[in-house]
C-alpha cells in the first residue's frame, strides 16, 4: 500500500516537475534504461535530487517513455552533480495509474534506482541513492 501510495505521488508530480534544466547546472548526467517484459505502454519515472524531495515526492526531472521495445531509456543532462535516486513503473495498460490489487499491493512492474528494493513500501533513499559526477547509467529492471 505505501508503495502505491510513494508511486502515485510521484507520478502525480509529473504534471508539476520540468524537464528542462537549471541555469545553474553542471555539466553531468544520468541515463536510465529499463529492461522490460512487455513492450506495451509507458514507463513512468522521477528523479529526485535529495532525500527530502524524496519522502515527499518533489522531484527534479520526470520523464513518460513509450514503452515500444524490450529496452528504452532517457537520458536527464544539465545536471549538478551529486546525489539522486529515481522511483519508476511500467504503465502497462497505459492508463496512466500503477494498478493494484484489492489489498492496496501494486500489480504493474515498479523500480528503484540502484535495483533497491523495498520493504512493505517504497525503497528508501539509502537504497536507492546514486552518486552523479559527469555521464552516469542506472539501469533498472522493473519487476
Amino acid at each position: 500500500m505505501k508503495t502505491r501510495i510513494a508511486l502515485m505521488a510521484a507520478v502525480a508530480a509529473l504534471a508539476t516537475a520540468t524537464l528542462t534544466p537549471d541555469a545553474h547546472a553542471q555539466d553531468a548526467s544520468v541515463k536510465v534504461e529499463f529492461e522490460l517484459g512487455r513492450s506495451t505502454g509507458s514507463v513512468m519515472l522521477v528523479l529526485f535530487a535529495s532525500e527530502a524531495d524524496y519522502n515527499t515526492n518533489r522531484p527534479v526531472r520526470n520523464a513518460v517513455i513509450p514503452a515500444d521495445a524490450t529496452t528504452v531509456s532517457v537520458t536527464f543532462e544539465g545536471l549538478e552533480p551529486g546525489s539522486y535516486a529515481i522511483k519508476s513503473f511500467h504503465d502497462i495498460n497505459g492508463n496512466g495509474d500503477m494498478d493494484t490489487n484489492p489489498f492496496g499491493m501494486p500489480i504493474e512492474p515498479y523500480a528503484f534506482s540502484n535495483n533497491a528494493l523495498g520493504n512493505m513500501g517504497p525503497a528508501s533513499w539509502s537504497e536507492a541513492r546514486f552518486t552523479v559526477e559527469g555521464d552516469t547509467v542506472q539501469t533498472l529492471i522493473l519487476r
